[in-house]
């Protein structure tokens, strides 16, 4: 049986005693004075204490007798290096790297931007910053330099840390000009850059400004440094991630170094069941919150082995790198985004790669960072035969708003719901006017205040652009800005963005539903579904579709045979009569859709590149499918 409905009664009952409570899992240097406060009108978790949080994901590990542990494996398929660091290993490199960066000037409270791929270094500095009581701020290594220059600006570092190159499969992304081109544009200078020199480029470095990584870490080894843990408030800043604003402004998400730290041990022990020891393997990208939160920090404050993955689900060199990399660590949980399943199931359908590998120390698959369509997860259930577990949070929250809690007993699985809302998180669902909506109701999913631990306390210098954002449109809550309904059992579903929710001829209509539908075709991978203008109907939905692989009937028919699903399925209501076979959709580097610009295409709207786009000439290709049905013409 679930402890899950005792558990989110006993939160809902007792918020600080319970948030109390699982801050047991965590070393404090000094106690608090509240559990929660609100502080110039803003929440905030464990007032008055203190503590580091490089000290509770690495040095209590080695001080409790476990440094000998695994902590971190490194696998690059794309190169063929790996590597593992052991908890006395890693204690090692971060606390010399912290000190290197003492010896530039680093202090508690500077910012630090971190412009990496995929490698071990990436963790390092993360830590070194924490160590310090430093505020990092990762950017996506490769980002354009206008973007970098952007949160430069913003956030103002003392220091840049970055590698000489990333490397993409077929291609090799030297860094260094890039962020010469952006600290050229920015008006903010920065005071010194660490390289981090790969072998397959050699930075230029810049005489006075420019420090080669391994040796500063060489000097403070020669004198025998290692820098000590600088206790933090709280309520002070561990990091700042920056997310695509509406305006184009990128929103600096503040994350706190109590109430994560809380968070985090809380999630590893009930929603993912991860004991310390076990390998854990978030298959993301530090550049994104998934990677800030369950590549680096959760496993490590919970003593687990973490997987640093330089590679893709597919094409480095084929569709079973993943069962490859569960197989040779043993990997107990793999957390991926769907966007990467559908990617194995296009190239391997019928899952003939998972029957080379022994897979028996799965225990469970866990989706998120956007929807997980039924299809995708009853393929993944009947090819890993494990439990595979959707849920659902954000950049804002870093942790599950909705999920499965594996840790206190798994509920039963709904195909199509991230489960239930976790303590912490009072959901509903809510109307125009900010009332509650019947259950099985499309509405705004929000969330009743006070956010638990680890949610954004604010954004980065700018408590006012956090307030209108996130709290004005509903008073009293926080708007996800997404949408869906609640079932009678309190299931959650997330339908689509609120900005995705179609309007026909007055009937509100989730684009998420449609895509499920084009989905279930037997020749259709991955779909999305927008909404463009219509004089009559103001606006009508367009149905993307990408083919499996080996498909080979015609598009036309596959289109027609699309269309009438959704007329069978949904009714005529929905007024879908445009669906396009196209070989590729537009996607963020971490897999999400964008529809937003494919409808700015549709609508022939102007529209600005996404900074996080994976490959720009797949609007090209958007554009001419939209046009051979005479849309955005």
């Amino acid at each position: 049986m679930s402890r899950y409905h005792e558990t989110y009664a006993a939160w809902k009952q007792d918020p600080a005693g319970f948030w109390a409570g699982a801050a047991g899992g965590v070393d404090w240097v000094k106690p608090w004075t509240d559990v929660y406060a609100r502080v110039d009108g803003l929440d905030r978790w464990f007032v008055g204490a203190e503590l580091n949080t490089c000290w509770n994901a690495v040095d209590r590990h080695v001080k409790a007798g476990n440094g000998e542990r695994l902590a971190v494996i490194y696998d690059s398929p794309i190169t063929g290096a790996k590597a593992t660091y052991t908890y006395n290993q890693l204690l090692d490199e971060v606390a010399t790297l912290a000190a290197a960066l003492e010896d530039l000037g680093v202090r508690k409270g500077d910012r630090i931007i971190l412009y990496m791929p995929m490698i071990p270094q990436a963790l390092f500095a993360m830590l070194a910053c924490a160590r310090l009581g430093a505020i990092h701020s990762v950017v996506f290594g490769g980002f354009a330099p206008p973007e970098l220059a952007t949160r430069i600006n913003d956030s103002k570092p003392k220091v840049i840390m970055t590698a000489s190159c990333g490397i993409e499969p077929g291609r090799v992304i030297a860094y260094k000009p890039l962020l010469d081109q952006a600290l050229d544009i920015a008006a903010h200078k920065v005071e010194a850059c660490v390289v981090f020199q790969r072998e397959q480029v050699q930075a230029e470095l810049k005489t006075g400004r420019d420090h080669d990584w391994d040796g500063i870490c060489h000097v403070a080894r020669g004198f025998g440094r290692k820098a000590d843990c600088v206790p933090v408030k709280a309520t002070d800043p561990l990091y700042i991630l920056y997310t695509s604003g509406t305006t184009g402004q990128p929103k600096g998400v503040v994350r706190d170094n109590g109430g994560h730290a809380v968070a985090m041990k809380w999630s590893m022990d009930n929603v993912y069941d991860i004991k310390p020891g076990e390998v854990f393997w978030a298959a993301s990208d530090v550049g994104w919150v998934v990677g800030h939160s369950y590549i680096v920090y959760a496993p490590l404050l919970q003593g687990a082995t973490t997987i640093v993955f330089e590679g893709k689900p597919v094409g480095t060199p084929d569709a079973g790198t993943f069962w490859r990399v569960i197989a040779d660590y043993g990997v107990s949980a793999l957390f991926t985004a769907p966007t990467a399943f559908r990617a194995i199931r296009k190239e391997d359908p019928d899952g003939n790669f998972i029957g080379k590998y022994d897979l028996t120390s799965l225990r469970t698959l866990f989706l998120a960072g956007e929807r997980a369509d039924p299809d995708t997860v009853k393929w993944a259930e009947e090819m890993l035969k494990v439990p595979v577990i959707d849920h659902w949070w954000q950049t804002e929250t870093g942790w599950a708003i909705a999920g499965n809690p594996v840790g206190l007993g798994m509920l039963p699985v709904k195909h199509g719901s991230p489960t239930v809302a976790m303590p912490g998180y009072d959901i509903q669902v809510l109307d125009e006017g900010g009332h509650e909506v019947p259950r099985g109701t499309l509405g705004a999913i929000c969330v009743k205040l006070p956010l638990p631990p680890s949610c954004l306390p604010t954004l980065w210098n700018n408590d006012e652009r956090f307030r209108k954002s996130y709290l004005s449109h509903f008073p009293g809550y926080y708007e996800t800005a997404d949408a869906g309904y609640m079932d009678e059992d309190g299931y959650l579903y997330i339908m689509a963005r609120t900005d995705d929710i179609i309007n026909v001829a007055g009937h509100r209509l989730s684009t998420g539903g449609m895509e499920e539908v084009l989905a279930g075709h037997p020749n259709v991978a991955e779909t999305a579904v927008i909404g463009i203008a219509d004089q009559l109907k103001g606006q009508v939905p367009v149905g993307f579709v990408v083919l499996k692989s080996g498909v080979a009937r015609p598009a036309a028919e596959i289109e027609s045979e699309c269309v009438k699903r959704i007329r069978e399925k949904i009714g005529a209501v929905a007024a879908l009569k445009t669906v396009v076979v196209v070989p590729r959709l537009p996607k963020t580097r971490s897999g999400k859709i964008l529809r937003a610009t494919m409808r700015k295409i549709a609508d022939k709207e102007e529209f600005k590149t996404p900074a996080t786009i994976d490959d720009p000439a797949i609007l090209d290709e958007i554009r001419a499918a939209l046009g051979s049905k005479g849309i955005g013409v």
